[in-house]
C-alpha cells in the first residue's frame, strides 16, 4: 500500500480548496509532548511524491530527507506549494485531559495556523472544528497529505526530544524518544521521572 493523491483530487473536484491532512507523533510515549502537524498540498503542486510514506515505515534519515524537502518547498521550482502547520500539547495537559484529548488539541492548533476547508484525520476520530472532516484509519498510509503530515509530526517532535536529552541525559531520550523501550524503563527505575515524563502513564511510577 503506498499513499496517493485520490482523496485530495476528490476533494478538489468537490470544490473545496484547501484540503487539509492531519497526523500526531507522540501518542504513546512516556514522556514529552504530542505533536501533530496539518498539511495541505496545493491543487497544481509540482513536488514529487514518490517515495513518502507513514513516517513509521521510513528510516530517521528518509524522514529528514522528505521534512527538508517538504517545509523548504519554495524553493522548488514551477510554483510549487505545500503550506503546513504545526500543534504542540506538552505532558503536563496530557496528564489533564488524557492523550487522546490532547491528540485532538494538538491537531486543534496545527489547523488554527492554515485556513482548510476539509480535513482528512489519520485515525477513527474527528476534532473539534467546524470545517467538514473525515477520518482515515491508516490514513498515513494511503493519502499523501496525511503522510506528509506524519513526517513533519515525527520530525518535529524527535527534535524536540533531542533538546530534552541535553537537559535530562540520563534519560537516553535521544534514543528512544520518551517511548518505553528497555533502556528507558531501566533509567526510570534508577532515577525516577523528570518534569517532561507524563505522570498519568502507568510505567512512569512503580
Amino acid at each position: 500500500m503506498k499513499p496517493d493523491l485520490k482523496e485530495e483530487k476528490k476533494l478538489w473536484k468537490q470544490g473545496f480548496k484547501c484540503v487539509v491532512g492531519l497526523d500526531e507523533a507522540g501518542r504513546g510515549p512516556l514522556a514529552g509532548p504530542v505533536v501533530a502537524a496539518a498539511v495541505s498540498i496545493e491543487p497544481n503542486c509540482k513536488i514529487l511524491f514518490e517515495g513518502i510514506n507513514d513516517s513509521k515505515k521510513l528510516s530517521e534519515k528518509q524522514r529528514d530527507f522528505f521534512y527538508k524537502k517538504l517545509i523548504k518547498n519554495k524553493n522548488i521550482p514551477l510554483g510549487a506549494q505545500v503550506k503546513w502547520g504545526i500543534g504542540i500539547v506538552p505532558e503536563k495537559i496530557i496528564d489533564k485531559i488524557n492523550i487522546l484529548q490532547a491528540t485532538k488539541l494538538a491537531m486543534q492548533k496545527a489547523v488554527e495556523k492554515l485556513e482548510p476547508d476539509y480535513l482528512l484525520l489519520d485515525g477513527n476520530f474527528t476534532i473539534n472544528s467546524i470545517v467538514r472532516q473525515k477520518p482515515v484509519v491508516r490514513g498515513d498510509q494511503k493519502v499523501i497529505s496525511i503522510s506528509c503530515a506524519s513526517i513533519i509530526a515525527k520530525v518535529t517532535r524527535d527534535k524536540i526530544m533531542k533538546k530534552m536529552h541535553k537537559k535530562y541525559p540520563q534519560y537516553g531520550f535521544d534514543k528512544h524518544k520518551g517511548y518505553g523501550t528497555e533502556l528507558h524503563i531501566k533509567m526510570l527505575k534508577k532515577f525516577g521521572a523528570c518534569p517532561i515524563h507524563r505522570k498519568s502513564f502507568r510505567l512512569v511510577y512503580w
